[in-house]
């Protein structure tokens, strides 16, 4: 297999994971204060994602792939808010298990490997391209 292919394959792999990522990091800051609309009802549980590799039989490669799409068992907190449709008898709402900052990390982090994916899938362009004017 060419390798600058190869280069081009495994980067278009990891860009692809860490947009999934970004998603899900995305829907939990969306939901961070979404709780349920009646006392007893579960507030947004936050996603997880987790990585695994993937043998490419087809290219022979190591790859990356998303596994699973889970949920995240923490605890709810709880907020004392009587005026709440959500609240219990004793006036508290469960709230949704996201922390923002936690979330603003993976962002910066699955953007930052999105980059990192880009910036080699453009060097293998680029050496592909150096590689065509060599044989001109």
């Amino acid at each position: 297999m060419d390798p600058l292919k190869s280069i081009s394959q495994i980067a278009a792999s990891g860009m692809h994971v860490q947009s999934a990522r970004l998603q899900v990091v995305a829907e939990n800051v969306a939901n961070a204060d979404s709780t349920g609309a009646t006392p007893g009802d579960e507030p947004y549980r936050r996603k997880t994602i987790s990585f695994q590799e993937a043998l490419n039989r087809e290219s022979g490669l190591t790859m990356v792939e998303v596994s699973d799409i889970g949920r995240d068992q923490s605890p709810f907190t709880l907020r004392h808010d009587p005026a709440h449709p959500a609240a219990d008898e004793n006036g508290f709402v469960k709230m949704p298990n996201v922390s923002p900052i936690l979330e603003m990390a993976n962002m910066r982090e699955a953007s930052r490997s999105y980059e990192a994916n880009m910036n080699l899938y453009e060097a293998g362009r680029r050496m592909r391209s150096q590689m065509i004017d060599l044989l001109k």
